[in-house]
């Protein structure tokens, strides 16, 4: 199992949400976040505002459908054909195990199901 981390615009969220719901991953965590990335915040005259309001995606997906997924945020995310500056950033990261705190179900990175004794 993969975890897509996404910063995105917050004008871009909906798009996304709507195309990953689309792709057939309706599971999402969403998040308002503050921070800057490589632009180091905004300058407006004399006032730079280096915290910018952005969101926070956090899905799980299947190894194999990493790269689908990825495809999927960039395409909903970019703002134009090519993007610009400020428009996100995907870190990828592992997922060994998952529990669902309902049912007690526990997933392995390899797919495989348990329930846990409580």
């Amino acid at each position: 199992m993969i975890m897509l981390r996404s910063i995105v615009r917050p004008e871009k969220v909906d798009n996304v949400l709507a195309a990953l719901m689309e792709a057939g991953f309706p599971g999402v965590t969403k998040m308002s976040v503050v921070g800057r990335g490589k632009q180091r915040g905004i300058k407006i005259g004399e006032v730079t505002y280096d915290e910018i309001p952005k969101e926070l995606l956090l899905i799980v997906v299947p190894d194999q459908d990493k790269d689908f997924a990825v495809k999927t945020i960039i395409k909903a995310a970019r703002t134009g054909e090519k993007g610009a500056f400020g428009d996100g950033k995907i870190f990828v990261v592992p997922v060994e195990e998952s529990y669902t705190i309902s049912s007690g179900i526990k997933q392995n990175a390899d797919g495989s199901t348990e329930e846990v004794e409580i």
